[in-house]
């Protein structure tokens, strides 16, 4: 028989007492390094955790329903002869006899679902449901009894206007998951029911049901988990923002020519410089100099809230989806450290191994398409945050100077902005501030 370990609950973040919602193997299971053990799910996120040695599940040491932190013991393996030590916790101490336990803690988890932005709560009563309250044909299945729901689902069917006694739970004993509010509000829509708050001039028409089959060959593949979390708040976003995009060209010929002429000295630091922490400092100034930029709307909407730090989140492609993690006190931080740290970030968000933690708390957001191509868009505001920048991929132009025309680097800006917040004249400042940093990136030094 070979050596066993203990598999322990790694550090999650800032949570304790997180209940297990899914266990994900069996006794005697064979599993390899990285695959998911367990399911764990706070008010905030769904966590897996994945494995970090590749053996086989000897015994279980936790249950669905169970809460635990960090250091519980979450199962035993029997290590594989081929496993290496790659978790990098076995120190240089001999090795233990085939039958003594080692305690090894796992890996952090992988966010198997990216935490919404945080959103004022709804509670009863303060505005009308944007959901029919009683779809056609539904009617309440608890029996009068409170459903059973983690408390993000909860405050996630409160936002949509869902009554959870209206929803059937499909997850184990009845519990209502995130996706069974999804399907009710779909039911919602598809049986006719206009989407409304009251008072609204308009309705929403439910989306046709096509059989798109009846015009040639398909291939139906479902919605990433990140694609559908993410769907649901740009969809909210943008009923609920008045949105106004103000476009503008910065001029960064110089500031592209110092960037070029201090990448070698970032390499020897192993730090790919790019332009986005020059952008990010920029914009880090331009909300210091127009504070309205770095506030919040209260959620009864008679007041601002206004943040005395700067955190700026950066949109990250990867594979299962759009994510935008957040980099703190941009303000505070150097070029190159942020460079530094937005190369972790970026690795951490596209491996999907983003925390709840590293998505929280922004109050301004960039996303760039300059990399793949594009002369301007209209980026959704990420509420709370009250405006967004788009980027987009500079160009050399003809600029005249006053006596000819002069080739100069033009980088295509689109903001984006809450309208209850922002006017347009300070959205015309913001850029023009933006545009002057940019061009003379010594500004910041003043």
């Amino acid at each position: 028989m070979g050596k066993t370990t203990d598999v322990l609950l790694p550090d999650i973040g800032d949570f304790d007492a997180v209940e297990i919602i899914e266990i994900l193997v069996s006794e005697g299971d064979e599993v390899a390094v990285e695959d998911s053990l367990v399911t764990l799910e706070s008010d905030k996120a769904t966590m897996e955790i994945p494995s970090p040695h590749a053996g086989i599940v000897k015994t279980l040491a936790v249950k669905v329903g169970d809460r635990v932190g960090e250091g519980a013991r979450i199962l035993t393996l029997e290590m594989t002869a081929e496993a290496p030590e790659e978790s990098g916790q076995v120190n240089d101490a001999p090795a233990p006899a085939a039958e003594e336990v080692e305690s090894v803690q796992a890996p952090a988890p992988a966010a198997n679902e990216v935490p919404e932005p945080s959103q004022p709560q709804r509670r009863p009563g303060d505005k009308e449901s944007l959901i029919p309250p009683v779809p056609a044909g539904e009617e309440p299945v608890s029996g009068g009894k409170i459903p059973h729901a983690s408390p993000s689902v909860r405050r996630f069917a409160r936002e949509l206007g869902v009554d959870l006694q209206l929803v059937a739970g499909s997850g184990p004993k009845g519990r209502v998951v995130k996706d069974d509010v999804q399907n009710f509000v779909k039911r919602a829509l598809h049986g006719g029911q206009a989407a409304k708050s009251a008072g609204s001039p308009f309705d929403l028409p439910a989306s046709p049901d096509i059989d798109y089959s009846k015009f040639g060959e398909i291939e139906i593949q479902p919605l990433s988990r990140i694609k559908k979390i993410s769907g649901a708040h740009l969809h909210r976003s943008w009923l609920s923002v008045p949105h106004v995009t103000q476009f503008d060209e910065a001029d960064i010929t110089e500031l592209e020519a110092f960037r070029k002429a201090q990448k070698a000295t970032a390499e020897k630091q192993d730090i790919r410089l790019t332009f986005m922490p020059f952008l990010m400092k920029a914009v880090a100034a331009a909300m210091k100099s127009m504070p309205i930029f770095n506030a919040a709307l209260s959620s009864d909407g008679e007041s601002l809230i206004y943040r005395q730090y700067v955190h700026v989140g950066v949109a990250v492609d990867t594979p299962n989806g759009l994510v935008v993690p957040v980099i703190r006190d941009v303000d505070q931080k150097g070029v190159f450290e942020l460079a530094k740290e937005l190369m972790l970030i970026s690795a951490k968000a596209r491996e999907g191994k983003l925390l709840p933690a590293d998505m929280q708390g922004g109050c301004f957001s960039i996303s760039s398409l300059g990399g793949i191509g594009g002369t301007a868009f209209t980026p959704i505001v990420n509420t709370p945050e009250v405006a967004i920048l788009g980027v987009s991929r500079s160009t050399m132009k003809p600029v005249w100077d006053g006596e000819t025309f002069q080739p100069r680097l033009m980088l295509p800006l689109s903001l984006s902005y809450d309208h209850r917040v922002i006017d347009g004249a300070d959205g015309v400042r913001f850029t023009t501030r933006l545009s002057g940093l940019l061009q003379d990136i010594r500004q910041l030094l003043l």
